[in-house]
């Protein structure tokens, strides 16, 4: 896939023994990591898209760690080489994977199936519950060439 400018996907690793597994979500010595100021579990309900939405200052880290998800990224921004280009990932428990998303690049996510899915976040920056760096555009935009309907492909 050809990825917008700045986003990053790593497919993560699960360590089985007889007792169960380890993940690696995100590690200091990765070239995705910037930096950390928190993190934050979100949930999705089937058939909810919770998206579009961007942030001016933090770059988003997300993992799946329960479930499915149709991860989306749309490249909105002024003079960006990838302007116009959309991500689609389908992460989870039988794909993990680190997906890094960079400042004004929208993104949203779906939980595919019949169950919620859980998404760990590692964000560059702390929430400021007085001034969210947090910007919000309605799922179906007509300024986003992207519809969250099932695709039969």
């Amino acid at each position: 896939m050809d990825l917008i400018q700045g986003v990053q996907v790593r497919p993560l690793t699960q360590h089985h023994d007889e007792r169960g597994w380890l993940m690696e979500m995100m590690r200091t010595d990765w070239p995705e990591f910037e930096r950390f100021a928190q993190s934050y579990i979100t949930i999705g309900y089937p058939g909810v898209v919770k998206g579009w939405h961007y942030h001016k200052k933090q770059s988003d880290h997300f993992v799946v760690v329960h479930g499915t998800a149709k991860v989306v990224c749309y490249d909105g921004r002024e003079g960006s080489p990838t302007k116009g280009k959309i991500n689609e990932f389908f992460v989870g428990e039988q794909n993990p994977s680190l997906i890094k998303i960079p400042p004004y690049v929208l993104h949203g996510f779906k939980a595919i199936g019949t169950g919620p899915v859980y998404i760990v976040n590692f964000p560059t920056q702390l929430y400021d519950y007085k001034e969210p760096d947090e910007f919000r555009v309605p799922s179906n935009s007509k300024d986003i060439p992207y519809s969250w309907d099932l695709q039969l492909k």
